[in-house]
C-alpha cells in the first residue's frame, strides 16, 4: 500500500507539474497579443524577427532608430551577395514561403490599402521640398547648387556605388491590390518580394549608365537589435576591400498607416504608377554625433530629391532634415532612402527602383 501511495503521489506531482508548465508556456507565447497599443508587438519583434515564413501572426513596423547593439552580422554566399546584374528580361517571382495576396484566405480579416501621392510640406528649394525638423534656418539652395565634395569615375572597373541593406528583409505586398489580409506580415527573405529587389534594379540602371555597383544582400535584421551597426561593420567591410567606392546607399521602405489601413506612397510617370521615396539626411549642428561632413552629404541629398522631381515629378516625399547619423556618418555620399512602404506593390517599387538608378546616373555624371 505504501508503494501504491507513493506512485499515486508522484504522478499527481509530474501531472501538476506539467500544467504549471503548459500554462506558463501559453501565457509566454500570448503575451504580445494583450496589449492595445503597438508597444507589445514592437517589443516582441525588437529581438527577434521571423524569416518571412506563412502562416504567421501579423506585426507592427518599428520606426527607424539609432542601434547599439555590437553583434557581429549574417554572411551569406558571396556570390549571392554581390550582384548587379543588368538582365533586362521579366523576372518570375517565387511566392513559396511568403504572403499570397490571390490565395484563399478563409476566416481572415480583410483590411484596406489606400493610396496617397505626398506633396510638398515644408520649405521648397529648387524643384524639391525639405521637411526641416531641425529648427535651423538653414541655407538648402546655396548648399543645392554647390558642387559634390566627391567625385565618382565613370566605366571604371573598381565599384564606385555600394548598395545595402540594413533592414535586409524589409518587404512589399505582392501584387497591386486596394487591400491586405491579417496574416500579410512585412518581412521576408525571399528577395523577389523585399528591398533587395529594389536594390537590384538601382544597381542595374547605373551599371547599364558605367557606373560599377557592388550591392551587398547580407542580413543585418534577423534579430532587430543592432542592426546598424552590424551593417555600419558590412560597409566598412565593403570599403576597406574596395577603396574606390565614394557612394553607400542604405535602401529601406517605409511604413504608413495602422495595422487595419495601410497607405501607400504613389505618383504616376510615363502612364505607370511607382511608389515615393523619401531620402533622409542627417544634421550634426551641435558635434554630438561624430558626424562632421554632414553638410556634404545634405548636398548629396538635396540633388538627388532635386534631379528627381525635375526627371519624375511627384516622385519624391519631402526630405528628412533632422538630428540623426544612422550609417551616414561613414562618407560624404552616404545615404537612407525609403522607398514606398509595405502597401506597395512590388512592381511598383522595382519601376522606382529603376527610375532612382537613373536619377542616380544623372547625378553622380
Amino acid at each position: 500500500m505504501k508503494i501504491k501511495g507513493k506512485i499515486l503521489k508522484l504522478l499527481k506531482a509530474t501531472v501538476a507539474f506539467s500544467l504549471v508548465f503548459l500554462a506558463a508556456f501559453c501565457v509566454i507565447r500570448r503575451l504580445p497579443e494583450c496589449f492595445d497599443s503597438q508597444s507589445g508587438a514592437l517589443a516582441a519583434a525588437a529581438f527577434t524577427l521571423t524569416d518571412g515564413v506563412y502562416p504567421v501572426q501579423a506585426g507592427t513596423e518599428p520606426e527607424l532608430t539609432e542601434e547599439t547593439q555590437q553583434t557581429l552580422p549574417v554572411k551569406q554566399d558571396k556570390e549571392k551577395s554581390v550582384k548587379a546584374s543588368t538582365s533586362t528580361s521579366a523576372k518570375v517571382r517565387d511566392k513559396t514561403g511568403y504572403y499570397d495576396s490571390l490565395a484563399p484566405h478563409k476566416g481572415e480579416e480583410k483590411y484596406e490599402v489606400a493610396q496617397k501621392q505626398i506633396g510638398f510640406d515644408g520649405t521648397a528649394v529648387g524643384e524639391c521640398c525639405v521637411k526641416n525638423k531641425t529648427g535651423l534656418d538653414f541655407d538648402f539652395e546655396s548648399l543645392l547648387n554647390a558642387p559634390l565634395t566627391f567625385k565618382t569615375e565613370k566605366n571604371s572597373s573598381s565599384p564606385q556605388v555600394l548598395i545595402y541593406h540594413t533592414h535586409t528583409t524589409e518587404a512589399y505586398l505582392d501584387e497591386s491590390v486596394d487591400y491586405f489580409y491579417e496574416s500579410y506580415y512585412s518581412r521576408t527573405q525571399n528577395t523577389d518580394f523585399s528591398v533587395v529587389a529594389v536594390g537590384d534594379k538601382i544597381a542595374q540602371e547605373l551599371e547599364k549608365n558605367g557606373i560599377k555597383t557592388l550591392h551587398d544582400t547580407t542580413v543585418h535584421d534577423s534579430t532587430y537589435n543592432g542592426a546598424y551597426d552590424r551593417s555600419a561593420q558590412t560597409v566598412q567591410a565593403d570599403m576597406a576591400e574596395n577603396s574606390s567606392i565614394k557612394v553607400v546607399l542604405d535602401i529601406h521602405r517605409d511604413a504608413l498607416g495602422t495595422d487595419e489601413r495601410k497607405v501607400k506612397p504613389v505618383f504616376e510617370y510615363d502612364g505607370k504608377q511607382g511608389a515615393q521615396i523619401m531620402v533622409l539626411s542627417g544634421c550634426d549642428y551641435y558635434g554630438e554625433r561624430d558626424f562632421d561632413h554632414w553638410q556634404n552629404n545634405l548636398n548629396f541629398a538635396l540633388k538627388i530629391q532635386n534631379t528627381a522631381e525635375k526627371l519624375y515629378p511627384g516622385m519624391t516625399r519631402p526630405l528628412s532634415f533632422d538630428f540623426f547619423a544612422y550609417n551616414e556618418y561613414i562618407c560624404d555620399g552616404s545615404l537612407l532612402i525609403e522607398v514606398g512602404s509595405d502597401a506597395n506593390s512590388i512592381d511598383e517599387v522595382e519601376y522606382t527602383g529603376t527610375l532612382l538608378g537613373k536619377v542616380l546616373s544623372e547625378v553622380l555624371s
